[in-house]
């Protein structure tokens, strides 16, 4: 069935319908070009929401990167920006595929449809033309057949009439036949024009008219299929992005099961560990004896006669928090409250030098100096801190990293220059085989600065590996304090001061305090330290990501591993800008690989 054979006579209805179809292409265009914009307003506040809340600091320098919670939060970030651009390619396809294509198609419709109905309008007007001209030849017809029947008339009643001369006869029977073939002629004219409009009606109803309105029918069937491919088109677009959203939200999925809380907690531990030993517990004072000294203008010590005892526990007090902000001032003297030392009697008044009450200088002396009580306050050290080279201010276990790290970069440079100074030297001998590549006295200054620098960095490390070993002393040291307090039971307060032994330990762990050069004992430096607590230490640090290899690598030099085209790895330690990074096989065994030749993806 088609619109010629069926719908012959609405040629105003096929116009206003193709007309709506064209309308409702426009609406459809004007609809997807509003969802792009749409589409595009939502990629552009997502990137900025995601602008917003990304770490502004480098991630070098933000320790708050190493916990997994902010790695997964800036790799749901990341995941939020990547489907930002999916929505981006979205609208970009849409504005491409529907709007612009859809839009250049709808005009070429409407040219088409133009065409179409003004060749209609046209035979329209031409049948209207020939219809007209049927009606002029038809009342011509008629009107010559009116004035031939009435010269007929005029003619006959002549001829009847006694009083008529034969000329007016004669006259009216010319004027009768005159009339006649006027009559006759615009019959033949008539049915001439007949003849021909008949033809074209036939023509106009059943060949030009059905073939322009299967033409409309054509275009307006091709134009609902292209409509219909657009209302695909919207689909497609999110069909295309739909595997990398679907990549997008597994990666928010991972980021949010990569959360580990035992990490978050041990890696709080390795950023903020101090190292030092636990205070110790306070040593009973017994200010009671004082009532019963004996009286002596000379005595300046303790009660019992011991002044070296109290002042080794007012330095060991003294030194019980090296970590503080600062040194609380030590107690004043008593010549300072009393002008002179108060000698008292066990039994009798005080002493007339001294002019006050030993019960009263003790209660100023306690009012004036205020206990040092352990507080978290004073764990965390003043702002106002001098950087050392040797990083001596900060706490004992964080020194030891800092100081691991900086010797493993002087090793690395230390490498990076010997490897220099060999390559200037083969350079220097192939110059002297071969003079035309090269002059070898151009190579001398180079490899004199090499070896300077060699030389600094050795001097260098000698130097770390010296405070190294230092720092990790100290920090077996105070472990050690700690497990052995911790291990004995706290001694009770006795009235009485400590017996020699014990006096002896504490002077000697007084004169340890009191030297921070040196290493605590020399139980420390005789052991292997470094090495050891190195191994720990790489033992139990976790990957910080995981790495794929792109090329397959030998790793026969000295300190790299071996790696297959394909080999899961795990991330031990980025790249430090050598061109190097620190890799884990899966069967085991640790090395430096090319960072080149990896795709690395961290936590």
């Amino acid at each position: 069935m088609d619109w010629g054979t069926e719908l012959w006579d609405q040629f105003e209805v096929l116009e206003r319908h193709t007309q709506w179809g064209l309308d409702l292409l426009d609406k459809y265009v004007k609809f997807v070009k509003e969802r792009a914009e749409v589409e595009q307003a939502y990629a552009k506040q997502l990137r900025s929401l995601v602008k917003k809340y990304l770490p502004k600091r480098p991630t070098k320098d933000d320790p708050e990167v190493k916990f997994s919670q902010q790695q997964s939060f800036v790799q749901l970030l990341q995941e939020v920006n990547d489907f930002a651009g999916q929505r981006e390619l979205v609208a970009e396809s849409l504005g491409i595929r529907v709007c612009l294509e859809l839009a250049k198609y709808s005009q070429e419709m409407k040219q088409e449809r133009k065409m179409h109905f003004q060749e209609g309008r046209r035979a329209q007007q031409q049948l209207e033309n020939g219809f007209k001209q049927l009606e002029t030849s038809k009342r011509k017809f008629e009107r010559d057949c009116r004035e031939a029947e009435k010269a007929a008339h005029t003619a006959e009643r002549l001829d009847q009439d006694i009083n008529a001369t034969k000329a007016d006869v004669e006259k009216a029977k010319q004027q009768a036949h005159l009339r006649n073939h006027m009559a006759e002629e615009s019959k033949n004219e008539y049915a001439a024009q007949l003849q021909r409009f008949n033809r074209d009606q036939a023509h106009f109803y059943f060949s030009q008219m059905p073939q322009i309105f299967d033409k409309l029918q054509d275009m307006d069937e091709r134009r609902a299929t292209r409509l219909g491919a657009g209302y695909g088109l919207l689909s497609e677009a999110e069909l295309q992005v739909v595997p990398i959203i679907g990549k997008c939200l597994e990666g928010m999925k991972v980021a949010a099961e990569s959360v580990d809380a035992k990490n978050d907690s041990q890696v709080l531990i390795e950023l903020h560990k101090s190292g030092f030993a636990r205070p110790g517990d306070l040593e009973f004072e017994d200010f009671s004896q004082v009532m019963n000294r004996v009286p002596s203008d000379s005595s300046l010590g303790t009660p019992d006669g011991r002044p070296e005892l109290r002042a080794a526990s007012s330095r060991s007090r003294a030194k019980r928090w090296p970590f503080g902000k600062k040194n609380k001032p030590r107690p004043p003297s008593l010549s300072l409250l009393g002008g002179h030392l108060p000698s008292t009697l066990s039994d009798g008044p005080p002493s007339p030098r001294s002019g006050r009450d030993p019960l009263a200088i003790l209660s100023e002396i306690s009012k004036s100096v205020k206990p040092r009580l352990a507080s978290f306050r004073s764990l965390r050290g003043g702002r106002g801190t001098v950087v050392t080279e040797d990083f001596s201010h900060l706490p004992p276990e964080q020194q030891r990293k800092r100081l691991q790290q900086q010797l493993e970069e002087r090793n690395r440079e230390l490498q990076k220059e010997e490897d220099q100074r060999e390559a200037l030297k083969k350079m220097k001998d192939v110059y002297e085989k071969t003079p035309q590549m090269g002059d070898p006295a151009s190579l001398e200054p180079r490899i004199a600065e090499t070896l300077g620098n060699i030389e600094r960095l050795k001097l260098e490390v000698q130097k770390y590996e010296a405070w190294l070993a230092e720092a990790e002393s100290r920090v077996l040291s105070n472990r050690g304090d700690s497990l052995s307090r911790h291990s004995r039971p706290p001694d009770p307060p006795a009235t009485a001061p400590p017996d020699s032994s014990s006096s002896s330990n504490n002077s000697g762990s007084q004169d340890n305090k009191e030297s921070s050069e040196e290493p605590p004992s020399e139980e420390g430096q005789d052991t292997p330290i470094y090495t050891e607590f190195d191994e720990d230490f790489e033992e139990s640090a976790p990957p910080i990501g995981h790495c794929v290899a792109i090329y397959h690598f030998e790793g026969s030099s000295e300190g790299t591993i071996s790696m297959s085209e394909g080999e899961d790895l795990s991330l031990m330690e980025e790249d430090k800008g050598d061109g190097w990074t620190r890799v884990r096989r899966k069967q085991g065994g640790e090395g430096y690989v090319p960072t080149s030749y990896l795709r690395v993806t961290l936590n």
